[in-house]
């Protein structure tokens, strides 16, 4: 197994390093902006999720509309699944696309909705037959377009942490989509594309995740050498040690973690489960390692003039995004006991 990046990835790694060290980190401060700015990654990671749906399932009219566009920036995205009643249960989304001729007349809400407002598409989850048994046969996506009548995007939402990506309510009222819109051109393989989209999305998280962890243990680091207390840096305490140890011990797990299952999906191999435990582990770390930088900050880790303090708040996203891991434990015990367990 090798462990190490090609340099074809190691040049790119270097070059969005560069990027976010001269373009982000002067005023993420400033802005609530991973290690640098989780609320970057959260903007590409969405739209690279509905970029994949089109890549892997729309039809090549649909991959020739828009991925052109969405590689270049130009079409901004994301991914309209979560709905009021209907987070991790996607079966239980209750927005609805009925077709009347060479449209869909869609109705419903949807929420917490990132790229919602700036996005010239959104891939949106609907029941294209709300009675079919089983349920994911009536799930569809269609893709529907900034601007179209009666889709509007309603108030950002207020949270905790991630502040830099608007995430925004979504309501659909008697709202006509055409019928070419619809992801692959056939109904009822929706939750299916929605699934396999959030698999590669969780490589995402947990990647986030694993540059939260490693910026608070850089700053414990940097910290613990500076501070003093009782005549000598606290770095040289036992009990701050065994923090800093134990963080990168858990930081760089969740790293391998993450590049193994980054390269199944890499290699077009399923890695539902390699990829739910990344993100459900690599997600931990991070808030575990923010509130123990904030524990070595003492005092300093609780002030808004810290960047650490911005780091304890980003970290419980990646515990709820993309699957709550509460649910994605049970996908990955489901796996064990379904015999498929790692490496196989």
């Amino acid at each position: 197994m090798d462990f190490e990046l090609t340099e074809e990835q190691l040049a790119f790694r270097d070059l969005i390093r560069t990027f976010a060290r001269r373009s982000i980190a002067p005023v993420a401060h400033e802005w609530e902006i991973s290690k640098v700015w989780m609320g970057v990654a959260g903007v590409l990671g969405t739209h690279s999720m509905a970029a994949r749906i089109l890549a892997t399932d729309g039809t090549e009219a649909q991959r020739s509309r828009w991925l052109p566009g969405m590689a270049t920036g130009e079409i901004r995205s994301g991914l309209a699944l979560t709905e009021p009643g209907a987070g991790s249960d996607l079966q239980g989304i209750t927005t609805t696309a009925r077709r009347e001729g060479d449209v869909y007349v869609v109705n419903g809400a949807k929420t917490w909705i990132t790229n919602a407002r700036h996005a010239a598409i959104l891939p949106v989850l609907v029941k294209t037959d709300p009675h079919a048994k089983p349920t994911p046969r009536g799930i569809s996506i269609l893709m529907i377009e900034a601007g179209t009548p009666d889709f509007e995007v309603g108030k950002d939402l207020p949270k905790l942490g991630y502040k830099g990506p608007e995430s925004c309510e979504v309501n659909i009222t008697d709202c006509r989509v055409p019928v070419e819109n619809l992801v692959g051109g056939s109904e009822g393989s929706g939750l299916n594309q929605a699934l396999s989209a959030l698999e590669f999305g969780r490589c995402n998280i947990a990647g986030r995740a694993v540059g939260v962890a490693q910026a608070a243990l850089d700053l414990a680091l940097a910290y613990a050498k500076e501070r003093r207390a009782f005549g000598q840096p606290i770095a040289e305490f036992q009990a701050i040690q065994i923090k800093l140890a134990d963080m990168a011990m858990q930081v760089q797990a969740a790293r391998l973690l993450t590049w193994w299952a980054a390269s199944k999906l890499d290699r077009g191999e399923r890695a539902d489960l390699e990829t739910a435990m990344a993100k459900v582990y690599a997600s931990e770390v991070a808030l575990q390692s923010a509130l123990e930088s904030m524990r070595v900050h003492g005092g300093y880790g609780y002030s808004a003039d810290f960047e650490v303090e911005r780091l304890y708040r980003d970290a419980p996203l990646m515990a709820i995004g993309e699957g709550t891991n509460e649910i994605l434990k049970t996908v990955i015990a489901r796996q064990l006991a379904g015999a498929r367990g790692p490496g196989s």
